[in-house]
C-alpha cells in the first residue's frame, strides 16, 4: 500500500470493522459467542458471518467461514482473491487455514485472542514460511470495542450461570 493511502485505508478498515461488529452484536443476541466478519472487494462486501455453532449445530460456523461461504457463493469461485477479510477476533487455526485456502489478499482483525488465536497469540500460521499463501494481516482494529463485547458477554455467562468459571 502506498503511503498517501495509508489513512484512508485506516478509515475503511474501521468503518468495515464497525459493521463486523454489528454482526458480533447479532451473535451474542441468539446466545452464540459475539463474533462477526465480512469479506470485502474493492469496497464493497461479499460476505456476511457471525458466529453460529450453537445455533446450526455446526463446529464449523464460526463467522469468519461464514462470510467466506457468502462471498465465494456471490462470486462463483472458492479463490477470494483481491478480497479483505474483517473479523472482530483474531481467527482460530480452522479458520486461518480457511483464509489462507480462499487465498485472501488481507485480514484485519479487532481483539487478540489468548487461549486460540492463530495469528499471534497462540500460534502465527501466517508466518510459517512452509505454507504457500501468505495474508497480510492488520491487528487492532478498534481491538478495546471488540474485546469489551466479548468480555462482556462471557461476564454475563457466567453470572447467568452461577460459575466464576471463563469459556
Amino acid at each position: 500500500m502506498r503511503q498517501g493511502n495509508a489513512p484512508q485505508a485506516a478509515v475503511s478498515d474501521e468503518i468495515f470493522m464497525r459493521e463486523a461488529l454489528a454482526l458480533a452484536h447479532k451473535a451474542a443476541a441468539i446466545g452464540e459467542v459475539p463474533v462477526g466478519a465480512l469479506v470485502v472487494r474493492g469496497g464493497v462486501v461479499l460476505g456476511r458471518g457471525h458466529n453460529a455453532p450453537i445455533s446450526c449445530s455446526d463446529p464449523t460456523a464460526h463467522a469468519e467461514i461464514r462470510a467466506l461461504r457468502e462471498a465465494a457463493a456471490v462470486i462463483g469461485n472458492y479463490r477470494l482473491v483481491d478480497c479483505d477479510l474483517y473479523v472482530t477476533l483474531e481467527p482460530c487455526a480452522m479458520c486461518a487455514g480457511a483464509i489462507m485456502q480462499a487465498r485472501l489478499a488481507r485480514l484485519v482483525f479487532g481483539a487478540l485472542d489468548p487461549k486460540s488465536g492463530a495469528c499471534g497469540s497462540v500460534t502465527d500460521l501466517f508466518s510459517e514460511r512452509r505454507l504457500n499463501h501468505h495474508t497480510k494481516m492488520r491487528a487492532g482494529v478498534l481491538a478495546e470495542e471488540c474485546g469489551e463485547l466479548l468480555s462482556s458477554f462471557f461476564l454475563a455467562r457466567r453470572k447467568a450461570s452461577g460459575s466464576d468459571v471463563e469459556d
